[in-house]
């Protein structure tokens, strides 16, 4: 007798050799979701429609904190001070929208930010409120956006090949739409950072192996390293925390901050204390002084953070391990989706990191 979850996987498989990506994954989420693999939380591969509402209620108050965010609000982000501009390549076009921070002298650092599933550059910016920080800090922030017809559920593809190196798919266009922000701006080449949830934060890991001569550092929420996966079959192990896939780093060494809520039932927390592992190889991290925090935010959710110091006391690597957590951006806004807002602050912890790092040129 052929185990039904054996049988729904040669059927993804078979999917995925007729190209039907979008019908592939989606099956993934329903099998997932027949065996309670996934709960309530953003995916990084197209999912079911779920009622956010009801899930939530049966929670335990620690773990309802997944948030639908409020879609008020004008869609190019000019509430928020932002522009839209569009992308455009030989290899298609992406949107982006832009804020550049008033009464700043210029050069100033630059902040990519990129979004998770199902979430809009408009909804993201307004969860993860970095344009506030980006105001206090004189940094300019953009946010690409994922085109549907690339991906159902608007998810950056990280888990395709064709997605996961220089000078190809989705990784060109980012650093396309980044090197276009630093020609049109007053941008510190010395000082471009790139960041993301989910599988924005997938992405984001990609772009730092992928570019490191572009990004000086590197954040990653609730996401998977670099070469986690090569398929549907391989992605959904690693966001179980099995990953089968050698990971592939940036030479040199990229400065990198993750953040992940323990209790994150969509990408398993092992992903980010693998991406920490793999950092620990790297020669520039032999030397340092590995320090663990104990800590409680403002609202009084817990956490644990572990740092790698040099003997200038800055931060070459950090792991903030959220107690409680789902799969939601921490001290996000619930102006946005999919956020936190017990913190700690993800957003400012970020610029603090990165604001360490500066590229010798």
């Amino acid at each position: 007798m052929i185990h039904p979850m054996n049988a729904q996987m040669k059927h993804i498989l078979a999917l995925t050799r007729a190209g039907s990506l979008s019908d592939a994954t989606a099956l993934i989420q329903r099998t997932l979701s027949a065996t309670n693999f996934v709960k309530a939380e953003p995916s990084l591969m197209p999912a079911r429609p779920v009622d956010l509402r009801k899930e939530m209620s049966a929670l335990p108050k620690s773990q309802a904190i997944v948030r639908k965010g409020k879609r008020n609000g004008p869609r190019d982000g000019a509430a928020q001070g932002m522009k839209r501009h569009c992308y455009d390549a030989a290899r298609g076009s992406l949107d982006y929208l832009l804020y550049v921070p008033a009464q700043v002298d210029g050069p100033l650092p630059l902040v990519i930010m990129l979004h998770g599933c199902t979430q809009s550059a408009d909804d993201f910016a307004r969860g993860t409120h970095m344009n506030e920080i980006g105001k206090e800090f004189g940094l300019i922030v953009a946010y690409p956006e994922q085109r549907q017809s690339a991906n159902a559920q608007k998810c950056w593809n990280w888990f395709r090949p064709g997605d996961q190196k220089k000078g190809a798919g989705e990784p060109e266009m980012i650093a396309g739409i980044t090197r276009e922000i630093m020609a049109n701006c007053d941008v510190d080449s010395s000082r471009v950072y790139i960041a993301g949830l989910s599988a924005g934060g997938a992405a984001a890991a990609i772009m730092a192996a992928s570019y490191p001569e572009l990004y000086t550092a590197v954040g990653i929420h609730s996401g998977l390293a670099c070469g986690s996966a090569r398929d549907l079959p391989s992605a959904l192990a690693a966001m179980r925390g099995q990953r089968k896939s050698r990971p592939v780093s940036a030479s040199p060494y990229i400065p990198v901050i993750t953040f992940h809520g323990d209790r994150d039932s969509t990408v398993h927390p092992a992903n980010s204390e693998q991406i920490h592992a793999d950092c620990a190889s790297s020669p520039d991290l032999a030397s340092l002084e590995r320090r663990v925090e104990q800590g409680v935010s403002s609202a009084g959710r817990r956490y644990r953070k572990t740092s790698l110091v040099n003997s200038d006391c800055r931060s070459l690597a950090e792991n903030w391990e959220i107690v409680g957590a789902g799969h939601a951006w921490s001290g996000g806004s619930p102006a946005g989706s999919y956020t936190d807002a017990s913190g700690p602050d993800a957003s400012r912890e970020m610029a603090r990191f990165f604001l360490q790092h500066r590229k010798c040129r």
